[in-house]
């Protein structure tokens, strides 16, 4: 039976003296009955009438007084199957609710049970957790005091150490990582001379990291900064960049990001190299070069600048190469030193490119380069030849004041519009070859001049 119904009305036991009344109801009523018929039979006239009426009356109150009984007795019987029913139900109602309890009984006993299992459990796990913790605090501690070791051995074990736990623990990859990248901002001691080999184990650990090929190996996301770090033959090749800071830091040797990607922004800002190679890197941020200094080789080849690329202010001491390079948002070389010769051979200018005041120490070429927005040469120097040839400008040109100390070859270059030149100087060469539609005019026995008309 539901909670919410009404208990059952008490059962009243029925006294003995109402089946005392019952039965002298019946005789009083049969005696009534027996009283009336024989006062009707005894005014009969005849007297053989008279006797058969009292014989009729006799029996019809024995029946009266017996179908009476018969009633009461029914009535006792149906009320015995009435209370046999009620007590079965109620028996039936009795043992739903001792089921219904026991059900409750057992399912709060369950849950009991179940929740104490799980705050087991739970302690369990954080016991765990709380021996791993430690364990890994321990290692990592361990291995931060072999890095911090007198000893060049030593400290490479430490390196070593760091990076089987990096591997063994993803979450503490960033925070590895970042003591790898301190300790290679820290300057080297001077009277260790294994130290060079110790910061080159110290590279290879971050750069065999952040390579995909083995994606065993490999620890996505992490976030590199070695602003003012002394670097040696830096080899970041193939590599994953996230919001990479290289800026101030002092690269000896060879440095390459040759087929590399960069996720975020790669800073070279204010860097100096011995040699670079970023051949075929695929940025997918700024790359800032400002202030940089070159001192051997670069090579630019085939990279994508999808951000764009900003070298203000650098210097290029060794050739430069730029080769098929792509840049697709705003570039910028102004006030840009390059020494050396240097190419832009089919480079592809899909953003505003600007070179104003740098200066060519060599030759430089822009031989089938195209430029899709606005190029900017004004006050641009070119102490070597400079090569335009089969170039295409699909937007504004300006040469505005720009220097030509050699001979400048504008052969099969394709402009949407007239160049603008005023006021550019051209040493006095027979080898020119000017946009058509160039008026050039002599200055002196060394110098023309070019206007816009």
């Amino acid at each position: 039976m539901a909670a919410d119904e009404p208990p059952d009305r008490q059962l009243r036991v029925m006294p003995w003296w109402l089946v005392l009344v019952g039965l002298l109801l019946a005789a009083a009523l049969g005696w009534l009955v027996l009283g009336l018929l024989l006062t009707e039979a005894d005014r009969a006239v005849q007297q053989d009438i008279r006797a058969t009426l009292r014989i009729d009356a006799i029996r019809t109150g024995l029946t009266v007084v017996a179908g009476t009984g018969g009633g009461l007795a029914l009535l006792l019987a149906a009320r015995r199957q009435w209370i046999a029913e009620r007590a079965q139900r109620h028996q039936e109602t009795v043992a739903t609710r001792d089921q219904a309890h026991r059900d409750r009984v057992q399912a709060h006993a369950e849950s009991v049970a179940e929740a104490a299992q799980r705050q087991q459990d739970r302690q369990s796990t954080a016991a765990e957790h709380d021996a791993a913790e430690r364990r890994l605090t321990e290692l990592y501690t361990r291995a931060v005091e072999l890095l911090g070791n007198d000893s060049a051995a030593v400290r490479l074990g430490g390196l070593h150490a760091l990076e089987r736990l990096g591997q063994d623990n993803p979450s503490q990859r960033s925070t590895i990582v970042a003591v790898l990248c301190a300790y290679l901002r820290m300057s080297p001691p001077d009277d260790e001379p294994r130290e060079t080999e110790v910061r080159r184990t110290a590279q290879r650990v971050l750069t065999r990291h952040l390579r995909e090929h083995d994606e065993t190996a490999h620890w996505p996301g992490v976030v590199l900064d070695l602003s003012g770090a002394a670097l040696v033959d830096f080899d970041a090749a193939g590599c994953t960049l996230v919001d990479a800071t290289f800026t101030g830091a002092a690269f000896t040797g060879t440095t390459s990001f040759a087929g590399a990607t960069t996720t975020g922004r790669l800073l070279l800002r204010a860097a100096s190299f011995g040699g670079l190679a970023l051949d075929g890197l695929t940025a997918g941020g700024e790359v800032i070069l400002d202030d940089a200094r070159v001192q051997g080789l670069a090579s630019f080849d085939g990279a994508d600048f999808a951000d764009g690329l900003y070298c203000r202010r650098s210097l290029f001491a060794g050739q430069t190469s730029f080769r098929g390079a792509t840049f697709g948002q705003p570039t910028s070389f102004d006030a840009t030193r390059f020494d050396n010769d240097t190419t832009f051979r089919e480079s592809v200018f899909d953003g505003a490119l600007s070179m104003e005041h740098s200066e060519f120490g060599e030759s430089a070429s822009f031989y089938s380069a195209r430029f899709a927005n606005m190029a900017l040469f004004r006050w641009t120097v070119f102490e070597g030849e400079a090569s335009f040839d089969r170039a295409r400008f699909t937007d504004a040109a300006n040469f505005g004041r720009a220097w030509f100390h050699r001979m400048a070859s504008f052969r099969d270059a394709q402009f949407s519009r007239q160049p603008q030149v005023e006021q550019a100087r051209a040493v006095v060469d027979p080898g020119h070859r000017w946009p058509a539609g160039t008026v050039v005019r002599r200055l002196d026995d060394e110098w023309l001049v070019l206007v816009d008309e």
